[in-house]
């Protein structure tokens, strides 16, 4: 079965293929809206909820599995907080603001921020930098 018939684009199954997964309907559909789509970070139910309005036929323990897969292929970050898992398309160093009330994260570019790295234990090396600002809107008087 071709690509076009699955509902995908050619270059998302390729993406899929790279990954070591099949390009099933479903996956092509999940991944479509992770890096096709307005980007930016999203959970497991509000992809899900986004599919079902899109009218994509897909069960939520797919979803939640074509993450993980994701995740472990190194196509997306996931980021824990509050109970929450979100995951993020976007590879590139940057760091992130929590609207906590909205649990709702916001992109940092990594150069508008200056960490100040403590010096690593010995027998260990830096894999990345997690950066998480909380933020709570401000009450209007």
């Amino acid at each position: 079965m071709r690509i076009e018939q699955l509902g995908g684009n050619p270059m998302i199954a390729d993406l899929l293929k790279s990954a070591g997964l099949r390009p099933t309907r479903q996956r092509i559909a999940i991944a479509q809206r992770l890096f096709c789509g307005t980007g930016g970070h999203t959970t497991a139910d509000r992809l899900y909820a986004e599919l079902c309005r899109a009218n994509q036929r897909v069960v939520l323990a797919t979803v939640y599995n074509t993450l993980q897969a994701l995740v472990t292929a190194g196509l997306l970050r996931q980021i824990r907080v509050k109970g929450l898992t979100f995951y993020d398309s976007n590879q590139a160093d940057h760091y992130h603001f929590l609207v906590s009330r909205e649990c709702r994260l916001i992109d940092v570019p990594s150069a508008d921020l200056a960490v100040e790295m403590p010096a690593i234990p010995e027998g260990y090396e830096l894999n990345r930098v997690d950066v998480l600002i909380h933020l709570v809107r401000k009450e209007s008087c």
